[in-house]
């Protein structure tokens, strides 16, 4: 299937590293990120699941969980874990779906719908396009989606940051401009006319065109 944003995320059963999980259930009213991996024992993928591990608080903070996918079963995602503690400093201290049956993948239109087998036999780079973040909102919908080449790690900071993004703009009517970080100005969001802008913003806003108006990010507070 073809996903885009906005589109309610297929639900679906697996087998974790800690237990089987019905994603829908098992991600209740917190937000999700799902990232997958094309095999085990591949070198970005290692650095990645180890990272994500140590970064796991300030997902936690924003009501964030975090689930992982490789094309492999279960049971060696154990070997890969040990391999990840070592050279990483940190094993995974989230779930890892083994997806040996290929169901998800192609449930999330990463690998096609007709293909045939298992993950035995199958190469990283047979499963390349199997590298995408999905990140899911409480409505269990998708809010981001990135997809990345194996040659090039992934940069969960960014994730954050889109994360610190979509719920600041889902809980005000704003928009966050190029390269915003939490605690810099946003901008009103055009459906939003002056008129209306006036109740939500008392304190006013700078526009250098009419329909470039900007604030201070809500709930930050504004010296001077």
């Amino acid at each position: 299937m073809s996903l885009r944003l906005g589109d309610v995320v297929p639900d679906f059963s697996a087998q974790t590293t800690e237990g089987p999980i019905h994603f829908h259930r098992w991600l209740g009213d917190s937000w999700g990120v799902l990232f997958s991996h094309p095999k085990n024992f591949t070198p970005v993928c290692t650095t990645e699941l180890g990272y994500m591990a140590r970064l796991k608080p300030e997902f936690d903070k924003r009501n964030v969980k975090i689930l992982g996918l490789s094309v492999d079963p279960v049971a060696d995602h154990a070997r890969w874990a040990e391999d990840i503690r070592e050279t990483q400093g940190q094993a995974p201290n989230y779930p890892l779906i083994g997806d040996a049956d290929l169901a998800v993948s192609k449930l999330y239109g990463m690998l096609d719908a007709d293909t045939e087998g298992t993950s035995q036999g199958r190469t990283a780079a047979t499963n390349q396009t199997v590298r995408t973040v999905f990140v899911v909102g409480p409505d269990k919908k998708l809010k981001l989606m990135i997809a990345y080449p194996m040659t090039t790690g992934r940069n969960f900071h960014e994730v954050l940051r889109v994360i610190d993004s979509l719920q600041l703009t889902a809980a005000h009517k704003v928009a966050t401009p190029v390269n915003w970080k939490p605690g810099e100005d946003v901008i009103i969001v055009p459906a939003i006319s002056d008129e209306d802008a006036k109740k939500a913003f008392p304190e006013g806003w700078r526009a250098p065109k009419p329909y470039l108006r900007i604030v201070p990010q809500p709930g930050v507070a504004v010296n001077g």
